[in-house]
């Protein structure tokens, strides 16, 4: 130990706070990372909430749109009776059987 001398003491000492800083520039950026990674996967969990909700209304307008058509067929409206009984041909009726 006492082929140390004190130029080689003040390297070790100045390497040892380069290490310690570097230490701490590495722990940001994992925080950093981390950050961003949770950033990443919450923005991945909204936009999979949102096409979910988007999937969801559509099919909400689907299924109401195809109720609306079933409603229509069951009643249709008074008039188109009407309109189809005026184009049918009307039937012919025999007022005398001929002999």
């Amino acid at each position: 130990m006492s082929n140390i001398t004190v130029a080689m003491k003040s390297e070790i000492v100045a390497k040892r706070a380069e290490l310690k800083t570097m230490v701490a520039q590495y722990k940001e950026a994992v925080a950093a990372e981390k950050e961003v990674r949770a950033a990443a996967k919450q923005a991945k969990a909204m936009a999979k909430s949102v096409k979910a909700f988007e999937s969801a209304k559509k099919k909400v307008a689907r299924i109401a749109k195809l109720e609306a058509k079933l409603a229509a067929l069951k009643n249709p409206p008074v008039g188109t009776k009407a309109i189809k009984a005026n184009k049918k041909p009307s039937k012919v009726t025999v007022l005398k059987m001929a002999a």
